[in-house]
């Protein structure tokens, strides 16, 4: 122990230049205590320096975190409704389904979620040749629209709603009404597209399994279509595990 005691004094008094002889043991031992003392007490104010730096790091990481939780977020429009969902959700605005015409070959593809609340730059009234944008319709003929939705919709008006999630990452995944674990459903519902046959290209949509009408909209004058889809199987491998003539379900979900 005794030897220990030198070695730590040996290594505390040896460098120091300036430090003056010990005249006596007592001289001695009291110098070696003042240098443990002096750096035990150095020890503590390094340590309540590295804590208090700690702590305003911590406060800025909060501060950084809070502000991008702000910031975050993902946007997706349902179709065939009016409002977003109550998970969390905002409704930006609710919208009027519109598109290009489904027998004009130059059309667009994609569907629209027209604001109800329009305003415009220069423009001139009178009809004129470019793109043409045409209000939607559902056309679910040759099915019983009792089964799938409970009443007659066809040639119905559907609305649209643009909404905001917090959560950063939203997929629509295709042949599945269920989200993977961990993932939070928007909602689900029957993937739409346009027919097969007609002019104009189209896109797979997700329509809500439970569309909304517009109340008062304009009955049976075609534009923009909705169709449901139904599984080809023919030679692909598709089947299984889909089924020839089955309509699709979809499902929107976020994480």
């Amino acid at each position: 122990m005794i030897f220990v005691w030198m070695i730590v004094a040996q290594f505390v008094l040896s460098g120091a230049d300036t430090e003056p002889l010990c005249l006596s043991r007592f001289d001695y031992d009291y110098k070696l205590l003042s240098k443990l003392v002096e750096l035990e007490t150095g020890q503590k104010r390094l340590h309540e320096t590295i804590t208090e730096q700690q702590t305003v790091i911590n406060e800025l990481q909060t501060t950084i975190t809070g502000s991008r939780s702000k910031e975050v977020g993902s946007v997706y429009t349902r179709w065939g409704k009016s409002s977003c969902p109550g998970n969390g959700t905002e409704t930006i605005y609710a919208g009027l389904v519109a598109g290009s015409h489904y027998q004009h070959k130059g059309a667009a593809a994609n569907y629209l979620c027209l604001t109800q609340q329009p305003s415009w730059n220069k423009y001139n009234d009178k009809e004129q040749a470019g793109g043409l944008v045409y209000g939607a319709e559902y056309e679910f003929d040759f099915r019983s629209r009792q089964q799938f939705f409970g009443r007659e919709i066809t040639n119905e008006d559907p609305p649209c709603a643009v909404c905001r999630t917090e959560r950063p990452t939203v997929i629509m995944i295709p042949g599945s009404r269920q989200c993977l674990d961990g993932w939070t459903m928007e909602y689900h519902g029957y993937l739409s597209s346009g027919h097969y046959g007609h002019d104009a290209a189209s896109e797979y949509v997700c329509l809500d399994v439970d569309p909304e009408v517009i109340l008062g909209g304009t009955s049976n004058n075609d534009g923009k279509l909705f169709y449901l889809t139904e599984v080809r199987c023919g030679s692909s491998s598709l089947c299984p595990p889909y089924v020839n003539g089955r309509e699709l379900s979809c499902v929107v979900c976020s994480k």
